[in-house]
């Protein structure tokens, strides 16, 4: 007999607000006023410059709203529409769904230019919550690059950003394979494979493509889930004609567990390395 899937999972599943993956622009550094010009490796970064991110980190770890927002100017702004204001909404609601989160953050790469500097980060992000009755895994990594001019972050992009959220005693193991970034009008596929064999199990799933902006940060989402025939999720896509990001997210349930991930794609006019 097949394992059983609720009426409730059936007919939707909630993909979670706050966008988790782009909701932390916390991969910041600061400026540091020495050294020589062009680009430097992550082994070279001062000592101060390192510790600063330590203390980014550790005040996000404990959801301290004022000492994160010390370090964004009263006008930055990001690719996303998001401002010193709007993220700050955005963190607080984020936080409060979040009984545990942890920030950790590795630089790439920094250089002195003009007044400032630009440092290009990667930040991991692991939390658990409640949700639809169930306690919630989350991780998720951004890569972004970041301009910084007297020891404030100014602007930001985010480069690449990957969530997976699980749930219940065996959630689906996914292969998940999506470019980073397509030319404008271009197609695209996404393959989000089960590595588990299914026996018996029912496996529902969906995908839900959305543009990425500033309104879209704190929605919850519902989706009709479907029946599937296959082992995972198969899609072929075509990206907007405008160099718009999307968020691209797989959502796969089966009676003992639930996977969702989401990724950024990026939209270019031209091929970006």
């Amino acid at each position: 007999m097949m394992n059983s899937i609720s009426s409730h999972q059936r007919q939707w599943a909630r993909l979670p607000g706050s966008r988790l993956w782009a909701t932390l622009l916390l991969s910041v550094s600061i400026a540091w006023t020495g050294g020589n010009l062009g680009v430097r490796a992550a082994e070279t970064a001062p000592n101060e410059l390192k510790q600063v991110i330590e203390q980014i980190d550790n005040n996000a770890s404990q959801q301290n709203l004022e000492g994160v927002l010390a370090f964004y100017d009263r006008q930055f702004e990001s690719e996303d529409g998001l401002t010193r204001s709007s993220l700050a909404e955005v963190l607080a609601g984020f936080w409060q769904d979040y009984s545990q989160i942890r920030y950790s953050t590795e630089i790439e790469s920094w250089e002195h230019e003009g007044n400032g500097w630009i440092a290009e980060t990667v930040t991991t992000i692991q939390g658990q919550k409640r949700m639809m009755g169930r306690s919630m895994q989350m991780r998720s990594q951004i890569r972004s690059r970041q301009r910084l001019e007297n020891q404030k972050l100014v602007s930001q992009e985010i480069l690449s950003e990957r969530t997976i959220l699980t749930a219940g005693d065996n959630p689906p193991t996914v292969d998940f394979q999506l470019p980073e970034q397509v030319l404008i009008g271009q197609r695209f596929t996404l393959d989000a494979i089960v590595q588990e064999p299914l026996g018996n199990d029912v496996l529902l799933g969906a995908v839900l493509e959305e543009p990425v902006h500033v309104n879209h940060y704190l929605e919850s989402k519902s989706i009709d889930l479907e029946l599937l025939s296959a082992g995972g999720l198969f899609k072929l896509g075509t990206a907007p004609i405008l160099p718009e990001p999307r968020w691209i997210s797989a959502v796969l349930i089966r009676g003992d567990g639930i996977t969702m991930i989401t990724q950024r794609l990026r939209v270019v006019s031209s091929i970006q390395n």
